[in-house]
């Protein structure tokens, strides 16, 4: 598997590019920011087809890029069926914040289980509300990511609409502590002390779980 994490934007946003090295196909999750420099990426590490756009959630820190993307690969934009409608119906206050047009409706809409398959590889959807209602994380052996759900020694914030913190903690304890304790976290924000974790370690130092 080819894995990118690319910062983006101002509040530090990680997109992620994903790869299939022998076909050359890949999935960018979490646009948000501008898409020239992920799509050069991408092409750096030899993936020549985008199959889909993934949104982790709906707020436009992690989508503003999502119109851009498609324009460029024609991919599919995928996303928690309970967050499609804010992405359809986004905050225009927050839109206008960033700077970003409305994306695109999405095309695929995801639940909890589903793989995403690109070329010979796929990421597993992990369902784990809190954030917003429909925030998930994205699977394979070793590695999570997790969005805005789980950080590096932080977890995503609960007062925005869809927001429960105790959803949330229940997300992160039932969802994703119960996965090995060496899987790496890929989180959606570079907010940390370091760009990435371990299961483990969050488990054992992550002071807001």
């Amino acid at each position: 598997m080819i894995i990118e994490q690319i910062q983006i934007g101002s509040f530090e946003i990680f997109c992620y590019v994903l790869g299939d090295g022998e076909t050359g196909v890949g999935i960018i999750i979490d646009p948000g920011g501008p898409v020239g420099p992920i799509l050069n990426n991408a092409k750096h590490r030899g993936i020549t087809q985008i199959t889909h756009i993934v949104n982790t959630h709906s707020h436009v820190d992690h989508t503003a890029g999502n119109k851009e993307a498609q324009q460029a690969t024609s991919a599919a934009i995928a996303i928690h069926e309970l967050d499609a409608p804010d992405l359809v119906h986004p905050n225009l206050t927050m839109l206008a914040m960033f700077g970003a047009e409305p994306s695109p409706p999405p095309t695929v809409l995801l639940k909890d289980h589903d793989l995403i398959t690109f070329g010979n590889e796929s990421v597993r959807v992990i369902h784990t509300p809190g954030h917003t209602l429909g925030g998930i994380c994205l699977y394979f052996p070793g590695h999570v990511i997790t969005g805005d759900t789980l950080f590096v020694g932080g977890v995503g914030r609960t007062d925005l609409p869809g927001g429960s913190y105790q959803v949330l903690q229940n997300s992160i304890r039932t969802r994703l502590f119960t996965l090995p304790d060496d899987t790496i976290v890929l989180p959606g924000h570079n907010y940390g002390s370091t760009p990435t974790s371990t299961i483990g370690r969050e488990k054992r130092e992550n002071g807001f779980v």
